[in-house]
């Protein structure tokens, strides 16, 4: 008899645990190894399926190839006390051989990245794709450390903990080193609307 409770009731508390709890995301699907969202020095334009959003970034950095790296992203669901998005949109681009700072406008939510490469300054010019949900408003932000660590390097950034959303980031460019290195701010949703926004 204990033994059939524990069957009917651990998926339960596993639901339970993940839609209310800090818990730690599972292994990231970023799909074949050998699959990445561009190729070196051409454009690309990834987004995630509607209602999910970036949890992870992976990226190779290659100097031969124009000091250009390859791109890979693994999308999550957004929680399910935030709905379903209400829109989505292209942020302004940030342009090329520039630092930047950027998050989404209206509260959004990365979930996807546009970028084109440029051969006069060896480097990229990129985008956020954004959704916003509802009016769920972001609270105890903060940046992550640089990645990756040094110039160069190949870079893996994954959210650990549920419930912490990418909105947006800050780069800096080496011109010696013609690569970036990014913190991305990272948040919580409210769960309830705000009676304001984040222009």
């Amino acid at each position: 008899m204990d033994l059939f409770l524990l069957c009917v009731f651990l998926p339960l508390v596993t639901v339970a645990w993940g839609q209310y709890s800090d818990y730690y995301y599972g292994p990231y699907n970023y799909g074949d190894n050998d699959e990445w969202a561009n190729v070196y020095r051409q454009g690309f334009n990834f987004q995630c399926p509607h209602g999910q959003v970036i949890v992870a970034v992976r990226s190779v950095f290659s100097k031969k190839e124009g000091s250009d790296r390859l791109w890979n992203y693994a999308c999550m669901p957004a929680s399910q006390s935030l709905g379903e998005p209400t829109e989505c949109w292209w942020e302004e681009i940030n342009r090329a051989g520039t630092e930047w700072y950027q998050t989404c406008s209206n509260n959004g939510l990365v979930a996807g990245f546009q970028s084109q490469y440029f051969p006069s300054v060896l480097d990229r010019e990129w985008q956020f794709y954004c959704c916003r949900y509802s009016r769920r408003c972001p609270y105890s932000c903060w940046l992550t450390t640089e990645h990756p660590g040094h110039y160069g390097e190949d870079m893996d950034m994954m959210m650990y903990t549920y419930d912490h959303y990418i909105r947006g980031a800050t780069t800096t460019f080496s011109a010696v080193h013609r690569d970036r290195q990014w913190k991305f701010i990272v948040c919580r949703m409210t769960d309830y609307d705000c009676p304001f926004q984040n222009v």
